[in-house]
């Protein structure tokens, strides 16, 4: 087997996603045979240093030998049973973690596949708590440059017109209220503000805002300040209006903390996880709620007031696994504090990048490096230019339009840091 036999086997049967397939009649796809730690394999032998995780989701690096040992165990005795009516040890030994070690208040937790479904299940778990508390609330808010998500109602929330705008006439209503300019504590004031003045007029409709902590991923890593947060935490309990935090992205550990919304030190009403909640291994998704809102369905039997949701793989055992084991390997090995040694380091070499005349502005957010550049025309594609500059040499870079960012497994050491940031600088350059 090499590369070119098994792109052309691909390309007979596969469709790919968020990707123009024509563009792979020039753009060749890269076949991988195997990973580990932080580099990706080919079928001829070429090793790339994974920057973005596998899109956000590798924490401990690839074919991690404590979470292939925990899968291979659980393998033997359950692989997946139904969640209606039946439990396991695993999701049961999960969700008490999780509990512990999310804020405070969050109590409750209800499994899905993948975030665009937790996202769902946020969603409608807000609008129906109300409506048992007799408040027909249909409207959501979320953030101006948001995204959470490409299933209707997780679309239907952001507000990233590429991913959008062709399924318009598909979508639910909501509205945007503007996400703080900058990463500035005034910028994060006046925002919130905007944000009271339209609870001010339309609390009675609004059943939640959801708002990505601190970091807007698929919204060009745009960045704001923790106050936000704490101000939106107000404004929610001052308007009876839900919090969902959707940290699909920026939990566990990413940020510098557990959980990004501990920057701020407040509790959502729903606290959406997902991608490294496996360690990027297997697809599980999880929504956090309080008992306060666990108690709105729990009744005699109404099938009106209980929440009739549910997936086929709900809780699978073997994601569960998965999972606990990724949360041993936070336990036991000080990642926080390691991740901000990391990122002080990435932060460091991160400097060096507004050396370039084509870089507008640098940001960061703990392990979240982003580098933006000076406005080029879509159509000119930079990003795919700086995309393929990488695998030429051995890094996985995939920018967001202008931006290119990095975000690699925890485990990354300093050489490769070099490696990885070193290319993407290289590349910019190139393109002047």
């Amino acid at each position: 087997m090499n590369n070119l036999e098994l792109k052309n086997r691909d390309l007979d049967v596969l469709w790919h996603p968020c990707t123009q397939m024509k563009d792979h009649e020039t753009l060749p796809l890269i076949p991988i045979k195997k990973a580990h730690g932080v580099y990706l394999e080919d079928f001829d032998g070429n090793r790339y240093i994974d920057a973005i995780s596998s899109w956000w989701v590798n924490l401990f690096g690839h074919t991690n030998a404590y979470i292939n040992t925990k899968i291979k165990e659980q393998l033997d005795s359950l692989e997946h049973v139904i969640l209606a009516g039946f439990t396991h040890e695993q999701v049961v030994r999960l969700s008490e973690r999780l509990v512990k070690l999310s804020p405070e208040g969050l109590q409750k937790c209800f499994y899905s596949d993948n975030g665009s479904s937790a996202v769902e299940v946020a969603l409608k778990m807000s609008y129906h708590a109300h409506l048992n508390d007799g408040k027909k609330r249909t409207l959501f808010v979320s953030l101006t440059n948001s995204y959470h998500g490409e299933t209707i109602g997780a679309l239907s929330v952001g507000d990233v017109q590429l991913y959008k705008e062709t399924y318009e006439p598909l979508l639910m209503h909501s509205i945007q209220t503007q996400v703080p300019k900058d990463m500035s504590i005034e910028a994060a004031q006046v925002a919130a503000c905007g944000f009271e003045e339209l609870c001010k007029n339309r609390a009675d409709e609004i059943s939640a805002i959801i708002l990505e902590p601190l970091v807007q991923g698929a919204g060009s890593m745009h960045m704001y300040h923790p106050e936000f947060l704490k101000l939106v935490r107000e404004i929610c309990d001052t308007y009876d209006i839900h919090f969902i935090a959707d940290e699909v992205m920026v939990g566990f550990g990413r940020t510098g903390e557990l959980f990004a919304c501990n920057h701020a030190d407040i509790t959502p009403d729903f606290l959406v996880l997902s991608k490294g909640l496996t360690g990027g291994y297997l697809p599980l998704s999880v929504v956090l709620t309080t008992n306060e809102i666990y108690a709105k369905f729990y009744c005699d039997y109404n099938e009106h007031k209980a929440f009739l949701h549910s997936h086929s793989y709900t809780g699978n055992a073997l994601a569960c696994a998965s999972a606990n084991a990724t949360l041993d390997i936070f336990e036991n090995d000080n990642i926080i504090e390691k991740n901000r040694d990391t990122a002080k380091y990435m932060g460091k070499k991160l400097e060096k990048f507004l050396t370039l005349s084509n870089v507008k502005e640098i940001r960061q957010t703990g392990m979240i490096c982003a580098v933006e550049l000076q406005e080029y025309a879509p159509e000119l594609r930079m990003g795919l230019k700086i995309y393929q500059y990488g695998l030429q040499h051995g890094v996985l870079l995939r920018p967001l339009g202008n931006v290119i960012y990095f975000m690699p497994p925890y485990i990354i050491n300093k050489i490769e840091i070099d490696i990885m940031m070193d290319t993407a600088l290289d590349a910019i350059k190139g393109l002047v």
